[in-house]
């Protein structure tokens, strides 16, 4: 009888457990809802792929660049297979299993490869992740891990130039935060 009593008392903590996650999960969602709001519609007919199709995981989009922060609003922060090709207006991830995500190419701000992503740690250069900004104006880090990885190289090449942009933009950004900051102590 104390057998059965632990059992159903370790279920019901686990299950006690598992329902406080879910509750964590629908709160940062409920939280995240505004600063994300809705998706770029998927355009009827994207075009031929330029490149691509290649096929992987979706791992999921964190708000950037905290690479943790997971976004879990609607099924967009789901993990699922993908299949992600680049068109003339945008880069389509077909995902099974839940909604396919159209980014279009003037709200993208870097493709570059990356260790993690989302809760998701592998080796070196093993997620493709494209940075890229919302309707909202939030910039979010979506990242997929190929079942090719060799296909990375011509990825990040073919957004060079934006990625470069942007970095430039960072490093002058970070040079007046520490130029500022420097005035402030000797003030």
């Amino acid at each position: 009888m104390y057998d059965v009593i632990l059992v159903v008392a370790v279920l019901l903590l686990w299950l006690g457990l598992v329902l406080l996650a879910l509750r964590g999960w629908r709160r940062r969602g409920r939280s995240q809802a505004e600063s994300i709001g809705d998706l770029p519609a998927v355009p009827a007919d994207p075009g031929a792929p330029l490149r691509g199709p290649a096929t992987g995981i979706y791992v999921g989009s964190t708000l950037a660049p905290a690479w943790a922060t997971r976004v879990a609003v609607g099924d967009f922060g789901d993990r699922a297979a993908v299949e992600y090709s680049q068109h003339d207006a945008g880069i389509l991830l077909a995902r099974h299993g839940a909604s396919d995500i159209w980014i279009p190419n003037e709200t993208v701000t870097a493709v570059r490869t990356e260790n993690r992503l989302a809760g998701k740690v592998m080796t070196r250069d093993g997620l493709l992740v494209i940075r890229w900004r919302l309707p909202s104006g939030t910039e979010v880090d979506s990242g997929i891990r190929g079942d090719d990885k060799s296909v990375y190289p011509e990825w990040t090449q073919a957004y060079a130039e934006v990625t470069d942009r942007t970095r430039a933009e960072l490093d002058e950004a970070a040079r007046d935060a520490g130029a500022e900051k420097t005035k402030r102590k000797k003030s």
